[in-house]
């Protein structure tokens, strides 16, 4: 019989931990009648299990937690930030690497956005680095439409309402003028949907691009296009504390190289001019 005891931990968060799902999502799939634990189905997450406890999500056993992993990937244009789409549209996971193992995306890109996503195994990690309490910084490079001063911009940086929603304050600089476009570097603590092209529009301007090149210590680099590349085990230890160091990271110092995967440009979609 499963314990109630305050000893194990709390079942959505064993789900995720294991990559099966954010706790949010454990806690739907428990309330839909589709996690058993010890053969007995469950319809509340108000339970403690251990690493005897046996937990079936749909009838297939749950995976044994694994050490915390992470990957940069550079999310092209066209694709959408989702496991499935009502609309039948592609998405992030329909392109990424066959021998990755099931990961979830920490926050999300829309779909004519491209740039730096962040890959986790680990759905306890992921909800931790989404949360605005963290406090990292997003930013992104814009191309849009319009010749901005800095005057425009300061309702922006002050922080602004659109349509009863508030958008905290950005931080915005003007990088160039070429034409009838502008190229701007901007920065966020949060990102609410579409907040950066709904934010410029209202000040005037009309984004055509948008490439987010950070959150918070990762960087975008020189990565391509499709490309998916695990974050080093010291890289974790250093800036999320996590001691263990991906088993991929180790067979590929075994390799004296970098793990490094590119999506199989079979699967790629055609790379934006």
């Amino acid at each position: 019989m499963t314990s109630t005891t305050p000893q194990g931990e709390r079942i959505a968060k064993r789900m995720a931990r294991a990559g099966r799902a954010s706790r949010r999502e454990a806690e739907r799939l428990i309330g839909e009648g589709r996690v058993r634990v010890n053969g007995k189905t469950i319809d509340s997450p108000a339970l403690n299990v251990t690493a005897s406890d046996r937990i079936e999500v749909d009838g297939i056993p749950l995976a044994a937690a694994e050490a915390p992993r992470m990957w940069r990937y550079y999310k092209p244009v066209g694709l959408v930030t989702s496991e499935r789409d009502e609309k039948g549209r592609p998405t992030v996971f329909d392109r990424l690497p066959e021998d990755l193992p099931r990961v979830l995306s920490v926050g999300r890109l829309d779909l004519n956005s491209e740039g730096l996503l962040l890959l986790t195994n680990d759905g306890e990690l992921k909800r931790k680095l989404e949360l605005p309490s963290t406090g990292w910084t997003r930013k992104y490079r814009v191309r849009a439409k319009g010749n901005p001063t800095e005057q425009t911009l300061k309702p922006l940086e002050r922080g602004i309402v659109i349509d009863g929603e508030k958008f905290r304050p950005m931080s915005i600089s003007i990088d160039r003028v070429q034409g009838a476009n502008c190229w701007l570097t901007i920065g966020l603590k949060e990102g609410k949907n579409r907040e950066i092209r709904r934010a410029l529009n209202e000040v005037g301007l009309d984004v055509n691009r948008l490439i987010r090149v950070s959150y918070g210590p990762f960087q975008l680099g020189e990565m391509k296009d499709g490309e998916v590349e695990e974050i080093r085990g010291k890289i974790l230890r250093d800036q999320l504390g996590i001691k263990a160091e991906p088993q991929a990271v180790q067979r590929a110092k075994q390799a004296g190289e970098p793990y490094k995967r590119a999506v199989n440009p079979a699967k790629s979609l055609r790379k934006r001019k």
